[in-house]
């Protein structure tokens, strides 16, 4: 009796055990999907075996918001890529609760995203001032995204910033491989603001911007390339990166790529351009 009382109590200890060992793997499979399907490449937060998604699909959507829901009650990194899944499917209010209570948690890539939110007043009511103070907690965690959205308030005429302080913090966040952080940085050196002029660093940062997608680094690269700044002079070159980000609607590009196409223009008595001369 001794010896099956025994028996009976360590089968109820398993049983017990398996159901908490159940619970945890729910949970860690929720997160795993959660992950798959609304990590950002770019989230601090996100493991390097994570790979991520830069826009989340369509039709993962209604899943993703299912599974970071149940995942978030135990990571701030769902919280925030649950606010993902909500604004992929226009659910701003909820898009920003999710946020909220991912900043709580001290994830820097929903600080970011929230700001953003608040800069443009979409969603939500507009105040730069809070969106400015999100930029900068998380730039000052070392966010990428915050140190190049926190530069950008700066550089939109915002509440004025050290430009020096700036640039080491784009600098840094460049090295990250940041494309917004390597334009941003790309603009204060092609410049001279906070510091020296550096064209031909200037143009490498734009470049490498480029590479990753970055429409305005395009047009900042072929302007360079056009003119000869900080490298050869090369309209083929220039061609290239204008065509690149007008296939993404880039207007500005647009323009630039006339002017290389048909450099001579005929214009009016008053100076207006009537008609460009194509070569």
């Amino acid at each position: 009796m001794k010896r099956s009382g025994a028996i009976m109590i360590g089968l109820a200890a398993l049983a017990i055990a398996a159901v908490h060992c159940s619970s945890a793997y729910a949970q860690s499979a929720d997160l795993v999907l959660c992950d798959r399907l609304a990590a950002d490449p770019a989230d601090p937060d996100k493991p390097k075996d994570v790979k991520g998604t830069a826009v989340i699909a369509p039709s993962d959507v209604e899943t993703a918001i299912k599974f970071c829901k149940i995942a978030s009650a135990g990571s701030r990194r769902a919280l925030f890529q649950l606010g993902r899944a909500y604004a992929a499917n226009s659910q701003l209010p909820e898009a920003v609760a999710a946020y909220r209570k991912a900043v709580d948690k001290g994830n820097t890539s929903a600080m970011v995203e929230l700001g953003v939110l608040l800069g443009t007043g979409k969603g939500v009511a507009r105040d730069e001032a809070q969106a400015r103070k999100l930029f900068e907690r998380a730039a000052a965690a070392g966010n990428p995204r915050g140190v190049a959205n926190l530069a950008g308030l700066s550089n939109g005429g915002g509440i004025s910033a050290d430009p020096a302080a700036a640039r080491v913090m784009l600098s840094k966040a460049a090295d990250a491989s940041s494309p917004e952080a390597q334009y941003q940085y790309g603009l204060l050196l092609a410049e001279g603001t906070g510091g020296p002029k550096d064209d031909v660093a200037a143009r490498s940062l734009f470049e490498k911007a480029a590479a990753q997608g970055h429409v305005q680094a395009m047009v900042w690269s072929g302007a360079f390339a056009q003119l000869g700044r900080g490298g050869p002079q090369d309209d083929n070159v220039a061609k290239s990166y204008f065509e690149k980000a007008a296939a993404l609607g880039n207007e500005e590009a647009k323009e630039r790529l006339k002017i290389i196409e048909c450099p001579r223009v005929l214009k009016d008595k008053r100076g207006n351009i009537i008609s460009r001369l194509c070569l």
